[in-house]
């Protein structure tokens, strides 16, 4: 199938954003081979930093294959930004409404006509305390089934240094380094015409995490922790502090209670005495 033209407004955005990046950002971009030159795929890819969107979408760009991302639908009613949104081709991502599924229809469709879809299949930026990537969320993994199209690991490195996870400013100096790695497509053929069952697209999630997790080790050099880091185990445990906390609250207002009723009871049967 061939490759979609990149259109004005793609072009458009690269004119913009560019040359900032060639000046914030130098560049040590690997794996280029490994995307694809026709047909349609998925990259997954860890994201670490508010801006690594732009530093991953410049890497890409440059393979000649543009990426759509899925993002939240509220930036595509924002005037200029919406525009360039929609005409950028990206899938617009409706948030716990009836229409919370459409992206991935979106996605499948993109994909089934010969385009790149980029995920971050954590969702979020990753909160292990040493940049690894998280568990993943299954998304992807339900994409590629359907589509049993290519799905190329891609981890980043660098940006975050520029503007650290939920940081609010950049740290120009000294100049950074924006390390891209695609690698070489995830092998999930032993998923594929099996039933889609939360089990099955969790390890096929795992699969790709840990595809993504071997590019960025050779990114940075080190080995990752073996178990990445869930969030919700944090919320679970942030929650089960929570009601033990309220718990010994409960218990000190009742303690409380029995106290100042056992001090009255004491008052007044000395009164009695008397």
């Amino acid at each position: 199938m061939p490759r979609r033209r990149i259109g004005f407004w793609y072009r458009f955005a690269a004119v913009l954003c560019k040359p900032p990046l060639v000046v914030l950002l130098k560049r040590d971009w690997r794996g280029m081979e490994n995307i694809p030159a026709e047909g349609g795929f998925i990259t997954a890819v860890n994201h670490n930093s508010h801006i690594d969107p732009l530093a991953y979408a410049h890497f890409q760009y440059n393979t000649g294959r543009v990426p759509r991302f899925l993002a939240k639908s509220g930036l595509f009613s924002k005037g200029f930004v919406g525009a360039a949104m929609r005409g950028t081709g990206q899938i617009p991502v409706y948030r716990e409404s009836t229409d919370a599924l459409s992206a991935f229809r979106a996605a499948i469709d993109a994909v089934e006509r010969g385009e790149c879809v980029a995920f971050y299949p954590e969702g979020t930026l990753t909160r292990d305390p040493d940049g690894w990537p998280m568990t993943g969320k299954t998304g992807a993994a339900r994409v590629a089934l359907q589509t049993k199209c290519p799905v190329i690991p891609v981890a980043q490195w660098g940006a975050n240094e520029l503007l650290p996870p939920y940081a609010r400013k950049p740290r120009l100096f000294p100049r950074k380094t924006s390390r891209v790695l695609a690698g070489p497509p995830v092998d999930l053929s032993r998923f594929y015409d099996r039933e889609m069952t939360p089990e099955l697209l969790k390890e096929a999630t795992e699969t790709i995490m840990a595809a993504v997790t071997r590019q960025l080790e050779v990114l940075r050099g080190e080995k990752a922790p073996e178990t990445p880091y869930d969030p919700r185990e944090e919320r679970m445990e942030q929650r089960r502090r929570t009601r033990a906390q309220r718990r010994r609250d409960r218990d000190a207002r009742q303690d409380g209670a029995r106290g100042e009723r056992a001090a009255v009871r004491e008052v007044r049967e000395e009164g009695l005495g008397t």
